[in-house]
């Protein structure tokens, strides 16, 4: 059977590619598409431990069974549409400068006592050393999956009433925002909790990934592999 297979970041310099075809037997599992690549680009069986790996846009174990037209993505540890019925809430990914200012305006409302805003900015100094400017890249329709269900956490656990989500990707010079969290509530305590809950949550489970420039050369910036929250309800979490 023929799946897809994507890799991101370190993974994609490994192999040469970005995505590829993979021919696999019956009954595959994703440990199986790993070790046939791994078997090819040895350097990748390094990163086992800390890769993660995820079918149809969601995250998935090793063990997980694979099925014909399924798309496969290797991930490595991240720096990363609307929910229904939710129509104030924004989840977005761009590639042009994150708009604060108007994303802040159109996240208050008359009942609300409270706005939060959380940006990410880039900064000039990284490692002991001065950063020149730094690059993103996701596995975007993924990423914007898992925007989603962070954001149906939030409105879970936080009495708020409209939030916003949106990550840069490409390059960023220092001093501007690559990521932006927003949120509205009638108490600022609510506002303040969910914000800090959705840029940690979404640096922890969201493939994006970032590159930093140095005068001396780029290298991919450490990050964690995702953890148990990652797999939230409607992932592929079951052989």
């Amino acid at each position: 059977m023929l799946v897809r297979v994507l890799f991101f970041g370190q993974l994609k310099e490994i192999v040469g590619k970005a995505e590829d075809g993979c021919v696999a037997p019956e009954g595959a599992r994703l440990e199986d598409v790993f070790a046939n690549y791994a078997a090819d680009f040895p350097r990748l069986a390094e990163f086992r431990e800390s890769v993660a790996a995820a079918i149809n846009h969601e995250y998935a174990p090793w063990g997980a069974r694979i099925r014909a037209g399924d798309e496969v993505a290797f991930l490595p540890p991240v720096s990363g549409g609307q929910q229904p019925g939710v129509v104030e809430d924004i989840y977005k990914i761009v590639r042009e400068r994150i708009p604060t200012e108007e994303i802040l305006a159109s996240l208050k409302a008359p009942q609300d006592g409270a706005a939060i805003v959380f940006e990410g900015i880039i900064r000039n100094h990284s490692r002991g050393k001065q950063t020149l400017y730094l690059e993103y890249e996701a596995y975007e329709t993924m990423a914007l999956v898992k925007m989603q269900q962070i954001g149906a956490k939030m409105r879970e656990q936080f009495a708020i009433d409209r939030l916003a989500m949106v990550h840069r990707l490409g390059r960023m010079e220092i001093g501007e925002t690559s990521v932006l969290i927003g949120v509205s509530a009638a108490h600022r305590g609510a506002a303040f909790d969910a914000c800090r809950y959705g840029i940690d949550t979404l640096k922890r489970t969201v493939p994006i990934w970032k590159r930093e420039y140095f005068a001396d050369g780029a290298v991919w910036a450490d990050g964690e592999k995702p953890s148990a929250e990652a797999f939230l309800p409607g992932s592929s979490s079951t052989p």
